[in-house]
């Protein structure tokens, strides 16, 4: 006799009801706190721990209330120093509060902006261009969610930093820098790099690729910064167009104004509401801006790795050179309001300390050096480039035809090189020929475009430490970076803070002859063009040995 068993049927699950729009915001943003845990917190540290160092050595520097005043002068005299900081608060009682305000937080305030920036367009566009976003909603997960995450995740980064900074000027125990200005101080950080982050979620939607939405949104820190420095040197009111602006205007220490910190949020929330609505009306790897159709057929040189290499950052290298064309522009056409301080006694102290014969060539030397530096950050990217193709995939597929490691590399480099120097060349051009059109500016633009130029080997030794760093240790290129900084700060703090010659002297920058206010000099200029060289072939070296990495 058979007996038949029949097993229960299961249940019939019900089908799972789609989530809201932030269906998975937690894990995402989880998942971007797993990602970020190390990059994050050494933004913070680093930007924190500078300023709080700056402030720790003003008391050493400015013993008495009359060095502070003789600074006051110089800052409230000198129309290149205000382009360099800010208007100038509380110079009339120029407390070391005041001097944190005035000196560092223009400036300072760049960098918790590029932390947001990069941060957004890392967890967002970034995804989509490597099709990582389109496995991620593939699952349970809502169309407002990465977004989301990545907005929220820049908020608390930058609430972070803002506290590390209030917490690290606060417990210096300095006169007048307390609690009180020390909490709108770091929270002027934070507006700052909200906005900033909010403007990247804009430009995520925008373009289709992470590299160009990392540039427009560095773009705009350019013009914010120069809207400021025109603003408050020719005192029309353009600052009030810019979010730098907006953070001096809190005068921390001085006036303890919040309410810029308020239309700094209601900007930035206007902003991301945009970019969510912008997000909403493109596909998923899409950009708003259309793609153009390409030719049939490619032209011979793409065929060549220089020609691949260079459809690869042409966009960048013309942006580049237009920009800094613009802001060399915008400084030289202040040389006759620089002028009008001529008669000035301060300022003529201040010509005598760097050496040049008249204001315009100080001030011309100072402004050149700060362009140059700024250059050396287009010749970081591009060095990097080639790891990021890296890592993409995209370069195993090249190197398995015929083209060598050092063949496919070099042609990046020869981008890296030539077109740090035409952006150089660039930047001359706008400087000389603004500086041309005023009245004091007829022989001008002979002298800034060698002077320009002269910076090259300098840009070009950051390009091979770039290198150095990609062909021996990949994962630590960030470091290059931090070369850019230490330049930056040691040619705009340097001096300021009394810092010993052999620290400043680690900047490449720092050899080069600040043409015109000093006699060019030829020997640094050769040894360091060596050292650029040396530092290539070094790190070629290094690429070539080890393994290529994909993904």
């Amino acid at each position: 006799m058979t007996t038949t068993t029949t097993r229960p049927t299961p249940p019939v699950r019900p089908a799972q009801r789609a989530g809201g729009p932030l269906t998975g915001f937690g894990a995402l943003l989880r998942l971007i706190a797993r990602r970020e845990r190390i990059r994050v917190p050494v933004w913070i540290l680093a930007i924190a721990g500078l300023q709080s160092a700056g402030a720790a050595a003003y008391p050493g520097l400015y013993p008495d209330e009359a060095d502070r005043q003789a600074q006051a002068l110089i800052i409230g005299s000198n129309p290149a120093m205000k382009a360099m900081t800010g208007p100038g608060h509380g110079l009339d009682d120029y407390t070391f509060g005041a001097m944190m305000t005035n000196e560092y937080l223009g400036i300072a305030v760049i960098f918790a902006a590029l932390m947001s920036v990069f941060l957004v367009v890392r967890h967002t566009r970034a995804e989509e261009e490597e099709g990582r976003a389109e496995l991620v909603r593939a699952n349970v997960t809502g169309s407002e969610a990465a977004l989301s995450a990545a907005l929220v995740a820049a908020v608390i980064a930058n609430v972070a930093l803002g506290a590390a900074v209030a917490i690290g000027m606060a417990a210096l125990g300095i006169e007048t820098i307390d609690w009180p200005g020390s909490i709108l101080f770091g929270a002027a950080f934070s507006a700052v790099g909200i906005v900033f982050a909010a403007i990247a979620a804009v430009t995520s939607q925008v373009t289709q690729f992470s590299r160009a939405a990392s540039g427009m949104a560095g773009a705009l820190i350019g013009v914010a910064y120069l809207l400021r420095a025109i603003g408050d040197v020719m005192e029309n009111g353009l600052s009030w167009l810019s979010p730098i602006g907006w953070a001096q205007a809190t005068a921390a220490y001085v006036d303890n104004n919040w309410w810029p910190i308020l239309l700094s949020l209601v900007v930035a929330a206007a902003l991301a509401a945009l970019a969510f609505r912008l997000a909403a009306r493109r596909d998923v790897g899409a950009g708003l801006r259309a793609e153009r159709r390409g030719v049939a057929e490619g032209s011979a040189l793409l065929g060549t790795p220089v020609g691949l290499a260079w459809r690869l950052q042409r966009a960048t290298v013309m942006w580049w050179a237009i920009g800094m064309f613009v802001f060399g522009a915008s400084y030289g056409s202040a040389i006759d309001v620089i002028e009008d301080y001529a008669g000035n006694e301060v300022v003529a102290d201040l010509i005598e300390n760097l050496g040049g014969a008249t204001l315009t060539e100080s001030y011309l030397a100072m402004i050149m050096g700060i362009l140059a530096i700024a250059v050396s950050i287009f010749a970081v990217t591009s060095a990097l480039r080639p790891r990021r193709e890296e890592t993409s995939g995209r370069a195993e597929a090249v190197l398995a035809t015929g083209i060598s490691r050092t063949e496919w590399y070099a042609s990046h480099l020869v981008i890296s090189i030539v077109g740090s120097a035409a952006i150089l060349l660039a930047t001359g051009l706008g400087l000389g020929l603004a500086a041309t059109g005023t009245s004091a500016g007829s022989s001008i633009l002979g002298q800034v475009i060698p002077a320009m130029l002269s910076y090259a080997p300098a840009v070009w030794v950051v390009v091979g430490v770039a290198l150095v760093l990609v062909g021996w240790a990949p994962r630590a290129t960030l470091v290059a970076w931090i070369v850019v900084v230490h330049a930056f700060l040691m040619r705009y703090l340097g001096a300021l803070l009394d810092l010993p010659e052999w620290m400043m002297s680690l900047s490449p920058f720092r050899h080069i002859a600040s043409l015109p206010a000093e006699d060019f000099r030829a020997l640094p200029v050769l040894l360091l063009t060596v050292l650029a060289v040396a530092l290539i072939a070094i790190g070629l070296a290094g690429f070539n040995r080890r393994d290529v990495e994909a993904t």
